[in-house]
């Protein structure tokens, strides 16, 4: 005979009544806007969103290890390679908008001049340390070394550099820093959402990195159609203003 299985002591409205959960997996650049409308959309539908952010690189390889996911957020790239490979729903994807790469200086430091290639490498070279994200996974990262490489610096500055694995954590761990004269190369969204961090400007013209950022719901959803509200709210009218403010420009 073969073992019986323990019966659950809990009842059906028991079971009915765990709150739901939501998982969401996000590059670095949405945590902010996220996090704005999180309480809200949570009262209104009775669930739990539960987010990992971090590079978009790290994410999409979360998701195809198998991490529960019902929302990922990445650049609409990787999301149009998920679609294609059956990760993501087709017809699911909706864009929040383009965040542009730029450069950071703690509160109340002077500000450099980034505005053209020159200045930016003149301001780097004068920094005592340089944060930014990870150089392999994170879209700002492999952006911000093909930088340093075309201003002909990234030998010199070696030494300088603080490498994180996002953005946030980044600017997080430059604003604790107590040295002066620090600069950091991230989302702009990242930049504007950190207490203690001031945008000075995106990257110049000739390094301009402008990314879409993108929302699609995970083929091994548990929650479809809550997943396409989340979505909905995220890139619809009623967040527009709030994705302005938080550094998405919107098409």
């Amino acid at each position: 005979m073969g073992l019986i299985e323990p019966m659950d002591p809990r009842s059906e409205a028991d079971h009915m009544n765990e709150p739901r959960l939501l998982h969401l997996l996000s590059g670095g650049a949405a945590q902010g806007l996220v996090a704005q409308l999180q309480a809200q959309f949570q009262s209104q539908n009775g669930c739990t969103v539960v987010g990992k952010y971090g590079a978009v690189g790290m994410m999409n390889d979360l998701l195809l290890a198998g991490e529960a996911c019902d929302v990922i957020i990445l650049t609409e790239a990787l999301i149009g390679h998920l679609a294609g490979s059956g990760h993501v729903v087709a017809g699911s994807a909706q864009p929040l908008g383009i965040v542009k790469t730029g450069i950071a200086v703690k509160g109340g430091e002077a500000v450099p001049d980034v505005s053209n290639p020159r200045a930016l490498k003149a301001a780097l070279l004068n920094a005592t340390g340089i944060y930014f994200p990870d150089p392999v996974k994170a879209t700002a990262g492999i952006h911000f070394m093909k930088v340093l490489k075309a201003l002909g610096i990234d030998a010199t500055v070696a030494n300088r550099l603080r490498p994180f694995a996002n953005g946030a954590t980044a600017m997080r761990e430059m604003s604790q820093c107590q040295q002066a004269g620090l600069i950091g190369c991230t989302q702009v969204t990242e930049i504007l959402y950190t207490p203690g961090i001031q945008l000075v400007a995106p990257l110049p013209k000739e390094f301009e990195l402008a990314t879409v950022y993108t929302a699609g719901v995970c083929a091994g959803a548990r929650h479809t159609a809550l997943a396409r509200t989340l979505i909905d709210l995220l890139t619809g009218r009623e967040s527009e203003a709030l994705r302005r403010s938080a550094g998405f420009e919107l098409r």
